[in-house]
C-alpha cells in the first residue's frame, strides 16, 4: 500500500483543488498526475506477480498504447479527411488530419531508427518522443478533467444564462452549432420556468465581424425569440469578438443588474472547459455547461481548444519542452562521441 501513497496524495490534492474552483487547469493536472502515479505503483508490483502473470501484464502494458497509439492515428487521418469534405480546406479544419499524420511520422521515424541503428538518428527520434510524450500527457489531462467538468449540472435558480457567440451562416444566419448553445440556454430557461424558479434573463453575447450583416447577438436574440421566448428576457451585449470579451462584457451587464448575481454559460462541449477557464480568470460567477456538437466535428475542435489552452500556457509548456529537447541533444551527444 506504501506504494500508492503518493497516488492517494495526488487523488486528495485533486479533490481539494475540485472543491475549491472546478475551472481551474491544475485540477487536469493533478488528476493525470493521480493517473501515472498509481499506474506506476501497479506496475512495480509485477515482481511480485507468478512469472506468467508478471509476463501477460509487461506485455499488455506495453503493447496496448502501441495498437492504442496506431488506432488513433487512423482514426485522426480518417477524421481530417471529413472535416476537410464537410467543413472545407481551411487551416482550422486540417488539425486532426495533421495530428495524425504526425503520429504515423514519429512512428515511421521509429522504425527507421531500428533499421538503420544511427546513434544520432536514434537520439533525434528519443528526443521527438519525449517531447511528444509530454504533450500527449497534457492533452491527455485536458480531455480527462474536460470530460469530467463536462458531466456538471445547474443545481438550482441561476440570474442569468450566458450564451456565448460564433460566426453566423450568410451573415445573419445561425449555423448548427450555435444553435446548438442557443437550444442548451432556452432548455436551462424552460426547466427552471417548470420548478416555479423565476425567469432567467438569457444573455446573448457576440460582436459584429467584417463579414457579417449583424451582430452575433442579434441573430441569436432573434432566433431565440423566434423560438418563442419572450423579447424582454433577452438582452444583447453585441460588442465582443474573442472568448474572453465575452465573458468581460457579460459580466459587467450582469453586476449592473445584480452584483450578487449568478449564472450559468453556455458553449459547445469542446469548448467548455477553456471557456471555464476564461470565466475564472475575468471573475465570473458562474460555472460554463456544454452542448452537443456534431460527431465529426468533435475531434479537431478540441485538437483547437487544446492548442490554445497549451499556448496560454506557454511559459511553463515551452520551457519543459525546451528542458526535455537539451536533456535529448545531450544524450544524443554523448551516445555520437562514445
Amino acid at each position: 500500500m506504501v506504494a500508492f501513497a503518493l497516488a492517494a496524495l495526488l487523488f486528495l490534492a485533486f479533490c481539494v483543488s475540485v472543491r475549491q474552483d472546478r475551472r481551474r487547469f491544475s485540477n487536469a493536472v493533478l488528476l493525470g498526475l493521480t493517473f501515472l502515479s498509481a499506474f506506476s505503483a501497479l506496475f512495480l508490483q509485477v515482481g511480485k506477480l507468478p512469472t506468467w502473470a508478471a509476463v501477460t501484464v509487461v506485455v499488455i502494458a506495453f503493447a496496448s498504447p502501441a495498437f492504442a497509439t496506431l488506432a488513433l492515428g487512423i482514426f485522426l487521418v480518417r477524421n481530417g479527411m471529413v472535416m476537410i469534405r464537410k467543413e472545407g480546406f481551411r487551416p482550422a479544419n486540417l488539425l486532426s488530419l495533421l495530428a495524425g499524420l504526425t503520429i504515423f511520422a514519429l512512428i515511421a521515424l521509429l522504425v527507421l531508427v531500428g533499421v538503420v541503428g544511427s546513434p544520432l538518428l536514434g537520439g533525434i527520434a528519443g528526443t521527438l518522443t519525449v517531447v511528444a510524450g509530454y504533450v500527449s500527457f497534457v492533452f491527455f489531462c485536458f480531455l480527462g478533467y474536460a470530460f469530467l467538468y463536462g458531466r456538471i449540472k445547474v443545481r438550482g435558480d441561476v440570474d442569468h444564462v450566458v450564451m456565448l457567440g460564433s460566426g453566423l451562416v450568410g451573415g445573419d444566419r445561425v449555423p448548427p452549432l450555435l444553435a446548438s448553445r442557443l437550444r442548451k440556454g432556452q432548455q436551462i430557461y424552460e426547466a427552471q420556468l417548470a420548478r416555479g424558479g423565476r425567469p432567467p434573463v438569457l444573455l446573448v453575447s457576440g460582436g459584429k465581424g467584417s463579414d457579417e450583416k449583424v451582430s452575433e447577438a442579434r441573430a441569436m436574440a432573434d432566433w431565440l425569440i423566434a423560438q418563442g421566448v419572450p423579447e424582454p428576457h433577452v438582452v444583447l451585449e453585441d460588442r465582443s469578438t474573442t472568448t474572453e470579451e465575452n465573458m468581460l462584457f457579460s459580466r459587467d451587464i450582469m453586476t449592473a443588474h445584480d452584483p450578487a448575481y449568478r449564472c450559468v454559460v453556455v458553449t459547445n462541449n469542446f469548448h467548455a472547459f477553456r471557456a471555464a477557464m476564461l470565466a475564472r480568470k475575468t471573475g465570473v460567477n458562474g460555472q460554463v455547461l456544454g452542448s452537443p456538437t456534431a460527431k465529426y466535428y468533435w475531434p479537431s475542435a478540441t485538437i483547437r481548444e487544446f492548442v490554445a489552452i497549451f499556448w496560454e500556457h506557454r511559459v511553463v509548456n515551452l520551457s519543459i519542452c525546451a528542458l526535455l529537447t537539451v536533456f535529448g541533444a545531450l544524450g544524443t551527444l554523448a551516445a555520437v562521441l562514445v
